[in-house]
């Protein structure tokens, strides 16, 4: 099965469906009989509160993994009237549609993580991650937490976007790349910028791009951008060729950061690292240009502190443009263990 999968969620017939769809891949990832069972109530119920109250839901699923277990992501993304207080909806027995009331709860209740998102006029995002056996989290500090959504345009079976994370202590180097056009040639050439970054974690983010412009010359070619975090230092070097874009977002400010115009594995004019600031409470947002770049934070009160998948879900569900593969990735020093 293709993983991640995007559901479109409009009518309770498609219900049924995204719960058989979930469980084909929580079985796959090696869920027992009762893991399955939590996947399904929850990616029902979710489904349901699409149908009964939303414009344009859609159910996004993806696997997880820590170490040697595999986990399922399952975000609800709407443009609906939003929930004016989520505390009371989550709450066994409200409900506005008539229904029992205890969807959200059980959401929340059957879910090894859970958030929320609610705005007012503009949709509700809700996260939920499970995993085939319980989960241990453990300090890590210096480390990120990062969430994303990695999806083809519409048509497509494959993702012409890619990307990876590499963490060791103190250090962290996080890549987007999205190959020339979509389809297979382009989900090729972004895999190999993939595969030369696994190779190279401990060459600089300039470093990286240069080995890469290498390996990638009998491809389509790609756009590619590469973001190491120094936590000691407070740092964070960027190197970018093609419309990869990349933002470290703080309280105060949103600071993009610069790549230079190119197709890694044809022709680039020129590769430069730069220098940023970082902190603690800084997040990393880094997408292709399946996102349009006139997203901001500023109108969603709250959001920059939930987690990064829920971040990443609302900045899809608002500013994808709808015409070609679409990468959103969101990185956080420490979300899990704050």
């Amino acid at each position: 099965m293709k993983d991640p999968i995007s559901l479109a969620i409009s009518e309770e017939s498609q219900v049924g469906e995204a719960r058989r769809i979930a469980t084909t891949l929580a079985t796959q990832l090696g869920f027992n009989e009762t893991e399955c069972g939590k996947v399904a109530i929850v990616v029902t119920e979710a489904a349901k509160n699409l149908v009964k109250h939303a414009k344009e839901g859609k159910l996004l699923l993806r696997s997880l993994k820590s170490r040697d277990n595999w986990g399922m992501e399952i975000l609800a993304l709407d443009k609906s009237p939003g929930m004016a207080n989520v505390q009371q909806c989550l709450q066994d027995g409200f409900s506005t549609a008539g229904s029992p009331g205890n969807g959200l709860g059980a959401i929340e209740r059957l879910s090894s993580f859970f958030d929320i998102y609610s705005t007012p006029n503009l949709g509700t995002a809700l996260l939920a991650q499970l995993w085939s056996e319980p989960l241990s989290v453990e300090p890590s500090a210096g480390k990120l937490d990062w969430g994303l959504v990695c999806l083809p345009i519409m048509g497509e079976e494959v993702c012409g976007d890619a990307w990876w994370v590499y963490q060791n202590a103190g250090r962290s180097l996080v890549l987007v790349a999205d190959g020339l056009g979509h389809g297979p040639a382009a989900a090729e050439a972004s895999l190999s910028s993939v595969r030369i970054f696994q190779e190279n974690p401990r060459l600089s983010p300039k470093e990286i791009i240069e080995a890469a412009h290498a390996a990638l010359r009998g491809t389509r070619g790609a756009a590619m951008a590469v973001a190491e975090i120094d936590f000691e230092q407070q740092i964070v070097r960027f190197a970018g060729i093609g419309n990869i874009s990349g933002v470290v977002v703080t309280a105060n400010e949103s600071r993009s950061m610069v790549s230079y115009n190119g197709i890694v594995g044809h022709q680039i004019f020129k590769i430069q690292e730069f220098t940023y600031p970082w902190c603690e409470e800084a997040l990393l947002v880094m997408h292709s240009d399946g996102l349009a770049t006139q997203w901001g934070l500023d109108r969603y009160i709250g959001l920059r502190s939930r987690h990064p998948s829920l971040i990443a879900g609302v900045l899809y569900r608002d500013f994808q443009r709808g015409r070609d593969d679409v990468t959103v990735l969101v990185a956080r020093q420490n979300f899990l263990n704050s």
